[in-house]
């Protein structure tokens, strides 16, 4: 599953979408200085509903986290949910 993250200054987000003409799914997120981000939506379609592409999304950011040393705070109530069912991802986790 190919997830690509675009970035600015103060935002950015991983988006999700196999065709370039076809539906896509996203994860937002806000920066807060360059050592923390808050997530603040997840977006999947119908379309990919029961295929993994939300959890795939957190795991993205998670991912790019620990890459870039940087903490998360899920405020969107999905990724905050997968957050509590993945206790080792919980070395992101903003305190």
């Amino acid at each position: 599953m190919e997830i690509r993250r675009e970035d600015s200054d103060q935002k950015g987000r991983y988006v999700y979408r196999p065709d370039p003409d076809g539906p896509e799914a996203e994860l937002t997120f806000s920066k807060l200085g360059k050592s923390q981000i808050i997530i603040d939506h997840t977006g999947v379609p119908d379309d990919f509903r029961g295929q993994g592409v939300g959890v795939a999304l957190v795991a993205r950011a998670v991912e790019d986290a620990r890459h870039d040393g940087i903490r998360i705070t899920p405020l969107c109530p999905f990724a905050a949910a997968q957050f509590r069912r993945h206790p080792d991802w919980h070395d992101v986790l903003a305190k």
